[in-house]
C-alpha cells in the first residue's frame, strides 16, 4: 500500500472523554489534534495512524486495514501504547508530558499536555527567510536551547528509552523559550526492523546511519547524531547531508567550515563530532555533549580583515587546538 493522506477525526467528536477541536498536524505515522478534556482544559491527542498500513476516508472513524498489513499494524499499536505508558512516567520540564492513553476506533491515542509555542523548525525557517540576515541563529541561543534539550534527553535515556526522531520539528519552544522534546520515534523504529513499509518515515539528514540498517546496535549515540544534525540546521537553515549520501561523498566538514565567521570553532567541532558516521566515534553519552555546550568558547571567530590578520599571525591556531581537542576525539582542523 502506498502512503496517502488519511482523513482526520471531525471537530466536535468526543472520544475517550475528550472533545476534538481541530487537527494540529499530521504525518506518515500519526495525526495530532487539539482537544478539550471534561474541564475544558486544552490537551494534545496523538492518534496512531500509519498511512503506509491503513486507510481512513472522510466520514469514517475506524481505519481500514488490508489483511497483509494487519500483523505489522498490531506490532506498531502495541509499541505505541507501551511508549505512551513509559513516557507517562517521565516528569521533566524538557520532555512532553503524557497525561493519558486509551484505545478507541481500532487504534490507540496518546494524550499530552498542550503548550502554547512553536517548533524550532518554524523559527529556523522564519529566520532563514528574513531579508538582511546573514546567519540563522546566534550561538548563545543554540547553546541554551540544546543544553536544555539534552537535560530532557538524559532523563529519557535514564529511563532506558531512546527518542530516535530528534529534529527541529520535534523540538517545541514554549512561549518562554523553554524547549520540549516531542514525538518519540520508538514505535517507528520497532516497525522498521520488522517491516520495510515504515522505513521512509525517518527524516533524511537527521537520522543516524545505524537507523538505516537492521544489523547495527542503537544507543544514546544514535540520538546524539540527531542532536548534532538539529544544531547543524540551526546554523545553516537546512538539514545536513543525509547519511546514505555521505557514504558516497561526505561534505559535512566543508559545509560546517562555511559558518566559521559566525560561530566558534568549539561549537562547530562539537557538531562535527556528533555527526560522525561511525557510532563509536561519536560522543557516547548526552553528558559529554552537554558538558561542552555549557562551556564558554575560548573565543568567537574573528571576521573579515581581523580574521585574516589573526590567522596570519597565529598559524591558524592548530598548535593550540591539538592538546585540548584530540583527547576528547573532537576534530582539530577548524582554525
Amino acid at each position: 500500500m502506498s502512503s496517502q493522506q488519511n482523513a482526520s477525526l471531525p471537530s466536535g467528536l468526543v472520544i475517550g472523554g475528550y472533545r476534538i477541536v481541530k487537527k494540529l498536524s499530521s504525518g506518515g505515522f500519526s495525526i495530532v489534534y487539539l482537544a478539550l478534556d471534561e474541564d475544558n482544559t486544552p490537551v494534545a491527542i496523538k492518534e496512531y495512524l500509519p498511512s503506509t498500513l491503513v486507510v481512513r476516508r472522510e466520514g469514517e472513524l475506524e481505519p481500514s486495514i488490508v489483511p497483509q498489513n494487519l500483523a505489522t499494524f498490531r506490532v506498531g499499536l502495541k509499541c505505541f501504547f507501551e511508549e505512551g505508558r513509559a513516557l507517562a512516567k517521565i516528569l521533566h520540564p524538557n520532555v512532553v508530558r503524557v497525561l493519558n492513553f486509551f484505545r478507541a476506533n481500532g487504534t490507540v491515542y496518546m494524550v499530552m499536555k498542550y503548550e502554547a509555542g512553536r517548533s524550532l523548525q518554524e523559527l529556523i525557517l522564519r529566520r532563514r527567510d528574513s531579508p538582511g540576515r546573514d546567519y540563522i541563529m546566534g550561538e548563545t541561543t543554540i547553546r541554551n536551547i540544546f543544553s536544555q534539550v539534552l537535560n530532557g534527553l538524559r532523563e529519557v535515556h535514564a529511563n532506558k528509552l531512546l527518542h530516535l526522531d530528534i529534529k527541529p520539528a520535534n523540538i517545541y519552544l514554549l512561549s518562554d523559550a523553554t524547549p520540549l522534546l516531542l514525538d518519540f520515534g520508538a514505535a517507528r523504529q520497532t516497525l522498521h526492523r520488522e517491516d520495510e513499509k515504515l522505513y521512509p518515515m525517518y527524516t533524511p539528514g537527521f537520522a543516524a546511519p545505524e537507523l538505516h540498517s537492521k544489523s547495527t546496535t542503537l544507543g544514546p549515540w544514535t540520538d546524539i547524531y540527531s542532536v548534532g544534525a538539529a544544531m547543524f540546521a540551526c546554523i545553516s537553515g537546512t538539514p545536513p547531508q543525509p547519511a546514505d549520501a555521505r557514504k558516497e561523498s561526505d561534505k559535512i566538514t566543508s559545509a560546517l567550515k562555511q559558518h566559521r565567521a559566525h560561530y566558534s570553532s568549539e561549537l562547530l567541532q562539537l557538531i562535527e563530532w556528533c555527526l560522525k558516521m561511525e557510532a563509536d566515534q561519536r560522543p557516547q553519552s548526552v553528558f559529554a555533549v552537554q558538558k561542552l555546550l555549557l562551556e564558554e568558547p575560548r573565543r568567537q571567530e574573528s571576521t573579515g580583515l581581523l580574521k585574516k590578520i589573526y590567522q596570519h599571525f597565529s598559524g591558524r591556531g592548530k598548535s593550540g587546538d591539538k592538546n585540548s581537542s584530540a583527547a576528547s576525539g573532537i576534530p582539530t582542523d577548524w582554525r
